[in-house]
């Protein structure tokens, strides 16, 4: 099916935090994965959470009522040094849980402070022919 449209790239994505979580935020996704936070327009501050950028990826924190991280739903992020950020998360008390699952990549799972569920992986080195 033919479309009017080119996808460029994803710009960002949000999760979900509890009122009130925004330190914890703070300490993962700038204290450990080192992502710099980004100031919310005021209109959209209002509502609590927070940004953060690292490399070429945005994830946006949003105050959800009732939250509950999601068992299943995740963001999948490509890195650099995957075993590098895996070692890193370990030192921070974040459990690392690697899959050996998915052709042609190497990654893991962890979850931030509030539970959501993230997934990092690294493409493996193509074969080269002796």
């Amino acid at each position: 099916m033919a479309t009017d449209f080119t996808f460029e790239r994803l710009d960002h994505f949000q999760l979900d935090i509890p009122a009130g979580a925004e330190d914890a935020c703070r300490a993962f996704w700038s204290g450990v994965l080192g992502m710099t936070e980004l100031e919310k327009p005021p209109v959209l501050a209002a509502r609590g959470g927070c940004w953060f950028r690292g490399g070429g990826v945005e994830v946006h924190l949003g105050v959800t009522p009732d939250f509950r991280p999601s068992v299943k739903g995740h963001p999948g992020i490509l890195v650099r040094s995957l075993d590098a950020l895996a070692e890193r998360l370990a030192a921070h008390g974040h459990e690392v849980v690697w899959d050996d699952n998915l052709p042609g990549h190497r990654r893991f799972y962890a979850a931030d402070k509030l539970g959501n569920r993230l997934e990092f992986l690294e493409p493996r080195p193509a074969a080269t022919e002796a």
